[in-house]
């Protein structure tokens, strides 16, 4: 059975200018540059004021346990159950795992979609 753990934060997801400064010290944020952005989805309470974009109001759990990479069908197994429910989510990955944010408002819905259909939501 899958297990899936809540995060306690708020979460905001941020476009930054290139080359802005990122405190990598902060006990939780994913950052991404491509050549064409740079991403970073943090603590809203840590979200850079001067970032170009900002989208404050997300939630997020984490896939729990480490994923062998030869696991299939985890990501699209979760995202369709939750766009059945109306659900939209945004996903990052790790080397470890996997986590999904959903907007506050559909979160709670989302675990109970999850729950019912048998993953294992801890606390």
């Amino acid at each position: 059975m899958m297990e899936l753990t809540p995060l306690p934060c708020a979460l905001s997801v941020c476009r930054l200018r290139k080359g802005a400064a990122v405190d990598l010290n902060r006990d939780f944020y994913f950052l991404c540059r491509t050549d064409e952005e740079l991403s970073l989805v943090c603590k809203t309470e840590d979200a850079p004021a001067d970032a170009e974009k900002r989208d404050d109001g997300w939630r997020a759990f984490r896939i729990r346990g480490e994923l062998d990479f030869s696991l299939i069908g985890i990501l699209s197994g979760i995202s369709a159950l939750l766009a059945r429910n109306g659900i939209g989510i945004f996903a990052v990955s790790t080397y470890n795992t996997d986590y999904i944010l959903t907007k506050e408002e559909d979160f709670a819905r989302a675990l109970d979609a999850l729950r019912e259909a048998g993953y294992a939501v801890t606390r």
